[in-house]
């Protein structure tokens, strides 16, 4: 009896049998009453022959008394009290019941004395006649029938309760099977079917039971099954894309160092502009290849720490702000670097320059986006316990849904034909140094990103 079914079935049959003996008592005190109502009934009917006839033979007075299984009869009329019928009486009288208008609880009280009492007493019952017949009617009669009368009447009751129980409860049993059981059933196949092949969709639960409750139970697993089928996917799609990545990272990687070698060719060059610009070309080819590189060991599973040295960040945001300012207009946005010269911190010069990199490509398109003037600055300073780095910009702001997905691959972009993958990877960079990259502020004014990276050493993070 483990299942539910059979749980509900046992205790069906326990609390119908509870109720049964709830109404038990009052039933057989009920019973008690009518039997002695009905004696007196007779009692009545058979002193009316002496009313009929005065002189009546002994064996026709003996013959009424125990037809009406009593003693003797007391009939009060026009307040005269007059002994209408008798006979001997074996023993004293016992006690007393009166049946004129009695208290409920005086007949329950009067009932479980009289089943207590196994011993046979001579009882005074005292009642209203019927139909007007007088003001009083009294008998006397032994309490043993009366008892016995009154255990045959309970062990039915029992027995009926008894079967009224088992049918009640085999068909709730049925009911719950119908209703309850199998339902409860079809949603555990549909999760073991499910959990064999959680990738595919065609097993996603269709919400079907009628219950509300068990309705609302399916689709919520339907909820579930679904986001976690869709992040399965998402997931293989990444390890494909994962995959291409790293072919992609090994032939550019290749084609970047034969351009690498081309660069130092040009550095040699005696033009002016060229000399000026060789540098930063090679800078960024150089970056390019670290970058093909660092991909080729994320696909290995062997993402390096970051390699945390001193460093002057102005010279890198300097790098970061001469790449954006190429792409566009010398007059169409400003790029202000306003960190401060000496400002000094322990990072890894590679991956803050992609950090903030990110950030300020990200911002460039924002305001490029909405074909007007703008403005970016990156800021720095410290206290006592950290660095940090902003980057603010003028530009539209971000839209609600890549605020909540900003840290989402695939789900963050905010330009048309981007991945989303620009801020997972700067976060993922910036808590391998044991920072933190965060919103500081979006509205229509522009957003600003803020990065803390503390100064406390710690041991390193394995990025990803």
């Amino acid at each position: 009896m483990n299942s539910l079914s059979g749980r509900f079935l046992i205790l069906t049959i326990i609390f119908v049998m509870l109720a049964e003996v709830f109404i038990f008592v009052p039933s057989v005190a009920r019973f008690r009453a009518d039997y002695l109502l009905d004696r007196l009934e007779r009692a009545q009917i058979a002193s009316l022959a002496l009313e009929a006839d005065d002189m009546i033979s002994p064996a026709l007075e003996a013959e009424l008394l125990e037809n009406a299984e009593v003693f003797n009869v007391v009939l009060r009329r026009d307040e005269i009290r007059r002994l209408a019928l008798s006979s001997p009486i074996p023993l004293p009288i016992y006690y007393s019941y009166d049946l004129r208008d009695p208290p409920a609880m005086t007949l329950i009280r009067d009932a479980i004395m009289t089943l207590l009492d196994p011993e046979d007493h001579v009882v005074r019952v005292i009642g209203n006649p019927v139909r007007d017949g007088g003001l009083l009617i009294e008998v006397t009669m032994m309490q043993k029938p009366l008892r016995d009368a009154m255990i045959d009447y309970g062990q039915n009751i029992l027995l009926l309760s008894a079967v009224i129980s088992v049918i009640t409860a085999v068909m709730l049993f049925v009911a719950v099977q119908f209703f309850l059981v199998r339902p409860i059933k079809g949603v555990v196949d549909h999760m073991q079917r499910y959990a064999s092949a959680p990738e595919d969709a065609r097993r996603i639960i269709e919400p079907s039971a009628g219950v509300r409750e068990l309705r609302d139970a399916e689709e919520a697993l339907q909820s579930m099954q679904t986001q976690l089928t869709g992040a399965l996917k998402q997931k293989e799609r990444l390890a494909q894309l994962g995959g291409a990545v790293a072919k992609v990272s090994h032939d550019l990687r290749n084609i970047l160092t034969s351009a690498q070698l081309f660069t130092d060719r040009i550095e040699s060059s005696d033009d002016p502009l060229v000399k000026r610009m060789a540098p930063k070309l090679v800078n960024s080819i150089t970056r390019a290849v670290n970058l093909c590189e660092t991909t080729l060991a994320f696909g290995r599973a062997e993402e390096p720490a970051p390699t945390l040295n001193l460093i002057t960040l102005r010279p890198v945001v300097s790098d970061v702000l001469d790449s954006e300012q190429l792409a566009v207009g010398a007059e169409e946005i400003a790029f202000n670097n306003e960190v401060p010269a000496e400002l000094t911190l322990r990072g890894d010069i590679e991956q803050l320059f992609r950090v903030i990199n990110n950030l300020v490509r990200n911002a460039r398109q924002a305001i490029v986006a909405t074909h007007q003037l703008g403005e970016i600055a990156v800021k720095a300073w410290e206290d006592d316990r950290a660095w940090f780095i902003t980057v603010s910009d003028t530009g539209p702001g971000l839209p609600q849904k890549a605020q909540d997905h900003l840290f989402q691959p695939f789900q963050g972009g905010v330009r048309k034909g981007g991945t989303g993958l620009g801020m997972v990877i700067s976060a993922d960079l910036v808590r391998g140094h044991g920072g933190t990259l965060e919103l500081e502020r979006t509205d229509e004014t522009g957003t600003v990103f803020s990065i803390r990276l503390p100064k406390e050493v710690r041991a390193q993070t394995v990025i990803g």
